[in-house]
């Protein structure tokens, strides 16, 4: 208490100013309720007609209306229609086609791929953020090239793809500033081609593109050891070090130490703390990797492109029932079939990206040029920045602060002004500073970049 009053009295506000000012720190009933709309009943049906398409393999049938990624891809977007339907046709809903050639490792020949879209268009004319969520609608079996064998891909990725769906069902009935894009890419096992192509669409038309998730294999909470069952964590990775970070920025990051301070990893920080407000008994673990050891996902050609990206996963991969012919050895059944998935788990990980992406899509933008005073030595730090010139006027702002060995901010003031004096050293702390509006939805953090 004794630290929050001083810092009051530094920026020149009474105790009793600060209390009228705040922003509701209460959760949004609107984001609340939306989460609890997510139906455990409608990702179970969505998952058992994905498998009834036998395979949805990149190289699989197009032309059948019954087997194959062909037909799977035109039942996503029939559904996607019917939640347009719903929502006053708002929900605008795309196959956006693409064609692969030969590549001398998973494409053996000319392929017409798509991405299924379904993009809820910000009611703010001047907001021109973009947001992404993503699942790969595609599977595979054991030999990569297998086109025709069964490959029911209930997890993988089936979970990420229904899950998609289902917060364009829910969300598609509401209206956001920013503009939400539901996509199911398609490519992934062959080598990320659907997300590859989205992402070079995004940095060629020059998209706001602020946030993507992605969401692959998170419908399982038990792994190969029954004993690592698992039902109430979902992991978050994000890249440290920018992929496209340029000499000058690499220099930068250097100096202040900022390896743990990537866009992407503010990104992971602000889902955990969102989950902890809206997802009650769960938990984002962080995970301070790009992906998995040594493998990736869809956010990567994202993160190449420079866009802040992060993946989801379930805690404990179970490998029998990923990339497996369907067949039994020693008593063990291998292959992804939705049998040995966990709805309930997999409703709790779609309710985090719900949160995640309302909470976002609600917030102002964030703050812009944010700045570190350094011309004068002193234990102070002394921040100022821009209020975001487009979109909703924020309420106030946010400083955040943390010790620079903690993995989560700690402390955060809010004040109106878009400058701040800290009794804190930099020398001993990270700042961030975040756009807020009365309902308390808050922008990603911006960090700040010495100034003179």
């Amino acid at each position: 208490m004794l630290r929050s009053t001083l810092f009051l009295l530094t920026l020149g506000l009474t105790a009793s100013a600060f209390a009228q000012n705040q922003p509701t720190t209460t959760p949004d009933p609107l984001i609340t309720k939306m989460v609890e709309e997510v139906s455990e009943k409608n990702l179970r049906d969505d998952i058992d007609k994905l498998v009834s398409f036998g395979t949805r393999h990149t190289l699989s049938d197009t032309k059948s209306k019954k087997r194959g990624i062909g037909a799977a891809r035109n039942w996503v977007e029939d559904e996607f229609k019917k939640y347009s339907k719903a929502s006053g046709g708002r929900l605008k809903v795309e196959q956006d086609t693409f064609t692969i050639k030969p590549d001398g490792r998973r494409i053996n020949r000319p392929v017409l791929m798509a991405n299924v879209m379904a993009t809820l268009p910000g009611t703010d004319p001047a907001d021109k953020r973009i947001f992404v969520v993503s699942g790969h609608i595609d599977s595979r079996v054991t030999d990569v090239m297998n086109a025709t064998a069964d490959a029911p891909g209930a997890n993988d990725d089936g979970s990420g793809t229904v899950a998609v769906m289902e917060l364009a069902r829910i969300m598609s009935k509401q209206q956001f500033p920013a503009t939400i894009i539901f996509v199911a890419v398609q490519g992934e096992e062959q080598g990320l081609y659907g997300s590859t192509h989205m992402a070079k669409r995004a940095k060629t038309e020059n998209w706001n593109l602020v946030a993507m998730l992605n969401n692959d294999i998170m419908g399982n909470s038990t792994g190969h050891d029954p004993e690592l069952k698992n039902t109430t964590q979902l992991r978050v990775f994000s890249e440290g070090v920018p992929a496209n970070e340029t000499p000058e920025e690499a220099r930068l990051r250097r100096t202040l130490s900022s390896e743990n301070d990537s866009p992407s990893r503010q990104l992971a920080r602000y889902i955990r703390t969102t989950t902890k407000q809206y997802v009650s008994g769960h938990e984002v673990v962080l995970e301070y990797r790009p992906d998995r050891f040594l493998r990736g996902g869809d956010h990567t050609p994202f993160n190449q492109q420079g866009f802040t990206a992060v993946r989801f996963s379930e805690m404990n991969e179970d490998f029998r029932h990923q990339h497996q012919d369907l067949r039994t050895e020693n008593g063990e059944e291998y292959g992804d079939h939705a049998k040995f998935m966990d709805f309930a788990y997999l409703r709790h990980n779609t309710g985090v990206n719900l949160a995640t992406l309302a909470n976002l899509a609600l917030a102002p933008a964030a703050p812009e040029n944010v700045g570190v005073l350094t011309a004068n030595l002193s234990n102070r730090t002394e921040l100022q920045w821009e209020a975001p010139k487009a979109g909703e006027k924020p309420a106030g702002f946010y400083v955040l602060m943390r010790e620079t060995t903690a993995p989560e901010w700690q402390q955060k003031f809010f004040v109106t002004d878009t400058k701040a004096n800290l009794p804190h050293s930099k020398d001993n702390f990270i700042f961030g500073v975040v756009s807020v509006d009365a309902q308390g939805h808050e922008s990603l953090p911006a960090l700040p970049k010495p100034v003179r």
